[in-house]
C-alpha cells in the first residue's frame, strides 16, 4: 500500500509537485460506479415501496413517497428555470424536506450547495460567491431572515405528491460543494461527486448497515458527515430518523435516539469523548457508532466498549476532498492499549505514506498520508492553483490528495496517525487553517 511510485519533488520546496499532465481544474479518476445518488432511492422505491425511509418527529416518508416528492419537486425547480448543471444553494432547517429538496435538485440535475441557517452571513456569502450559486432555495422564513446576495426561491411548505420521472444527474456529476476550512481563512469548496457518495455507503464493509436499521441524523448540512448519516440509510433500504432539534443537547440526543430507535450513529470525536465520560445511556440503544473528525482518545473508547461491549465502534478518517472517510478501524478492547489507529483504506480508496521528497517510507516510519482511489473530490470550486497543487495526478497511481497528516503503517498494515505537518488545527471536527 505504501509502495507507489515517487512523485518528482520540487527542488525549492522539498514536495512533490504535479507532472506536466496533472489535473486543475478537470478530475482524471478511476471508472467510479455506475450510479448517481436518486438512483439509489429508485432502487428501494421499486423494489420496497412501503418501507420506511425518513422519519422527521411525528412525520414519515415511505421509499415510495419519497421518490415522488424529489420527482415532483424537481419538476418544480426546472418550471422556475433550474437547469441541468446549475449550483442551487440549500437553506434549510434539518428536517425531512432538507432530503427531499437535495433528491429533487439532483434529479434535476443540479449542484446542492448546502447552507447552515447558523453559520455567520458573512461565511454564507463568501459560500454563495464561492461556489458561483445561480439560485439560493430553502425555507421561506429562513431565506426572508438571512435577505441572501442573488435570487431566491422558498420551497413549498408542504411535499408535493405529483411529477415525472427525471434524473439528470450522472455518477461523475457533482452532487455537493462542501466547504471546508473554518472561521478564519477563506473557505475552500469542495467539489464531491455522485459516484464516490454511491461508493462509501452502498453495502459498506466498514459499519453494519442493513434495511432494518435506523440511522440518525443529527449533523449540519455543513459538514461532510450528514451525507453519511442520510445516504448510507438511503442506499441500504434503511431509515433515516432526523434529530429536530437544530443545536441538540446530549439528553436530546439520547432521548431522540431512544424514541425512534436508532441503531447507528456517527458522532464527531469531541461529540465521543463528551458521551463516553458521562457513559451515555444514547450507547444503550445503538449497535453501531462511527467516530470521526479528530484523533479518538483511547482511555474513552475503553469506557464505552467496557460498559456497551456488543458497541461496533469505528473509528474514521478522511477529509473532505476524500468524500468523508477514506480509511476505517473496528476497535477493539485491544487497540485502546495506545493510540486508536485509523485503520485501512475502503470503499475504493487508496492509502500512501510518502516522505517530503514523495518516495514510499518503511513500514513503522511516519511520512505523509497520500490518498487515491475513485472516490477523490474534483478539486476546489475556482481554485484551479490550489487544486493542482493537492490533487496530483500521475499514469502510476491516478489521482493522489495530499492531506497533510503525519501517519505510519503497521506491519499489520494498519495506519497509525501522529498529527499534522502544518498549522492546520480541528476544533469539534471542523478544519481550521
Amino acid at each position: 500500500m505504501t509502495t507507489v511510485t515517487p512523485l518528482p519533488a520540487d527542488p525549492a520546496r522539498g514536495t512533490p509537485v504535479p507532472q506536466p499532465d496533472a489535473a486543475t481544474t478537470a478530475p482524471v479518476r478511476p471508472s467510479a460506479p455506475a450510479t448517481a445518488l436518486p438512483a439509489l432511492v429508485e432502487r428501494h422505491a421499486e423494489r420496497t415501496p412501503d418501507a420506511l425511509a425518513v422519519v422527521d418527529g411525528d412525520t414519515t416518508l415511505t421509499y415510495g413517497r419519497l421518490l415522488g416528492a424529489g420527482r415532483a419537486l424537481a419538476a418544480y425547480l426546472r418550471e422556475h428555470g433550474v437547469e441541468r448543471g446549475d449550483r442551487v444553494a440549500l437553506l434549510t432547517a434539518r428536517s425531512s424536506r432538507t432530503i427531499v429538496a437535495q433528491l429533487g435538485l439532483w434529479l434535476a440535475g443540479a449542484v446542492c450547495v448546502p447552507l447552515d441557517p447558523a453559520q455567520p452571513r458573512p461565511r454564507t456569502e463568501a459560500m454563495i460567491a464561492d461556489a458561483e450559486v445561480t439560485l439560493t432555495v430553502g425555507d421561506a422564513k429562513l431565506l426572508d431572515a438571512a435577505t441572501l446576495p442573488g435570487p431566491v426561491l422558498a420551497l413549498p411548505e408542504a411535499p408535493l405528491t405529483t411529477g415525472r420521472p427525471l434524473d439528470a444527474s450522472d455518477p461523475d456529476s457533482p452532487a455537493f460543494i462542501m466547504f471546508t476550512s473554518g472561521s478564519t481563512g477563506r473557505p475552500k469548496g469542495v467539489l464531491v461527486p455522485h459516484g464516490a457518495i454511491a461508493e462509501l455507503v452502498t453495502a459498506p464493509d466498514y459499519v453494519t448497515v442493513s434495511g432494518r436499521d435506523r440511522v440518525l441524523f443529527h449533523s449540519p448540512m455543513t459538514f461532510d458527515a450528514s451525507t453519511f448519516e442520510v445516504w448510507v440509510a438511503l442506499a441500504n433500504g434503511a431509515a433515516v430518523v432526523v434529530c429536530t432539534e437544530q443545536r441538540p443537547s446530549l439528553e436530546d440526543l439520547a432521548q431522540h435516539v431512544e424514541r425512534h430507535g436508532v441503531t447507528v450513529a456517527f458522532f464527531t470525536t469531541a461529540l465521543f469523548h463528551q458521551l463516553a465520560a458521562r457513559r451515555s445511556r444514547v450507547f444503550a440503544q445503538l449497535r453501531s457508532v462511527v467516530v470521526g473528525g479528530e484523533a479518538m482518545a483511547a482511555a474513552q473508547a475503553r469506557e464505552v466498549l467496557t460498559a456497551f461491549p456488543w458497541l461496533e465502534l469505528v473509528n474514521g478518517y478522511g477529509p473532505t476532498e476524500t468524500t468523508t472517510f477514506a480509511t476505517a478501524h473496528r476497535v477493539t478492547a485491544r487497540d485502546c492499549e495506545g493510540p486508536v489507529p485509523i485503520g485501512r483504506p475502503m470503499a475504493g480508496a487508496t492509502a500512501h505514506v510518502l516522505d517530503a521528497d514523495g518516495h514510499p517510507v518503511d513500514d513503522g516510519d511516519r511520512g505523509e498520508l497520500w490518498i487515491g482511489g475513485s472516490r477523490l473530490a474534483h478539486g476546489y470550486t475556482g481554485l484551479p492553483e490550489l487544486t493542482a497543487e493537492r490533487f496530483v495526478s500521475r499514469a502510476a497511481t491516478g489521482r493522489l490528495y495530499r492531506t497533510g497528516d503525519i501517519v505510519s503503517l503497521r506491519t499489520d498494515g494498519i495506519l497509525q496517525f501522529h498529527g499534522r505537518n502544518d498549522d492546520q488545527v480541528k476544533v469539534r471536527g471542523f478544519r481550521i487553517e
